[in-house]
């Protein structure tokens, strides 16, 4: 299992389709949310992923959501095989990746009311009221940068 963390233009042809299609396999298809994936913030997102063999197991993607500020957003996190530690593992890197490089001095993301106690092992906690985002029920969550 290889860790990969790859701007958008490192991406090969083969990792970029890989990306895109485990995205909609468990975005569109497995939690039957049809939303707008192809957002225009894959371009300026930092991937992290763990592949093996050609496969993704998990995958993440980081970006500024408040650049002056240092505020570093996580988005469209997730894990092809459940119960094996991927989507925590690929957090876990993300969120050293976002401290350590991108410099970021507060983590941001909004996570889908199930997986609240998953943020919440990594330090995030929830600072709104749930939501509803494509019809899913979501909170906000952030995690502070001890400095």
């Amino acid at each position: 299992m290889e860790l990969k963390i790859k701007a958008f233009e490192e991406l090969s042809l083969h990792e970029l389709y890989e990306i895109m299609r485990i995205r909609c396999a468990v975005f569109v298809v497995e939690q039957e949310c049809v939303y707008q994936d192809i957002d225009g913030i894959d371009e300026r997102a930092v991937h992290v992923f763990y592949e093996h063999e050609n496969s993704i197991y998990g995958y993440l993607r980081l970006f500024y959501k408040d650049e002056d500020h240092k505020i570093v957003q996580i988005g469209r996190v997730l894990s092809t095989e459940r119960g094996r530690g991927f989507g925590r593992m690929v957090l876990h890197e993300g969120v050293k990746y976002a401290i350590e490089t991108m410099k970021a001095e507060s983590l941001y993301l909004e996570a889908q009311i199930y997986a609240i106690g998953f943020y919440q092992r990594e330090g995030f906690e929830v600072i709104s009221d749930e939501f509803l985002e494509d019809g899913i029920p979501h909170v906000k969550m952030v995690r502070p940068v001890k400095q």
